[in-house]
């Protein structure tokens, strides 16, 4: 597949401001896990949020964005979704579908989608009570820095890149 170069954070901030969607971004050592990110974020307010980048048998791709201490049920998780067997795809996969490595998977990743001509099928699956944090908390394209935005900022940030995310309550599936 054909990518334009991925995007940048000045590319991101620069469409979150089009879009009208206030954010701050706040700057710090590289995370690649939850437990690094508890250890130095601080009293860095909001929901702080892990993002799984899963594909199943039949190739398709689901963004599943949930609070850090969710359990994410990768079976039930597919049978919510319609989607077969999930397992985590590779960083290749990762790299061709979102333009981002391990450890800085983001539902802001989302923007390297408008660049390209035809992008692989993708489902986006956000926990509800993520969404009842404000602000929450993602990488802004690389794990030097989280980005904050309120849970309406992100649903329009989603929907701008041409994805209708399923909401799901994690406690029930």
């Amino acid at each position: 597949m054909h990518r334009a170069k991925p995007a940048t954070e000045s590319d991101l901030i620069a469409l979150l401001a089009e879009l009208g969607i206030a954010q701050a971004t706040h700057r710090h050592p590289p995370l690649f896990t939850v437990a690094e990110s508890r250890a130095l974020r601080g009293a860095l307010p909001g929901g702080h949020c892990k993002c799984l980048f899963l594909k199943d048998k039949k190739t398709r791709y689901l963004l599943a964005v949930v609070l850090e201490d969710r359990r994410a049920d990768l079976k039930a998780l597919a049978a919510a979704t319609g989607f077969g067997r999930l397992s985590f795809g590779s960083a290749q996969r990762m790299m061709d579908v979102l333009g981002v490595t391990p450890g800085a998977v983001t539902p802001f990743a989302l923007i390297n989608r408008l660049a390209t001509a035809a992008p692989p099928p993708l489902g986006v699956v956000l926990d509800a009570e993520m969404l009842k944090c404000d602000p929450l908390n993602y990488h802004p394209l690389h794990n030097e820095a989280t980005t904050a935005i309120s849970p309406d900022g992100l649903l329009r940030f989603v929907r701008h890149c041409g994805i209708e995310p399923q909401i799901l309550d994690f406690d029930k599936i």
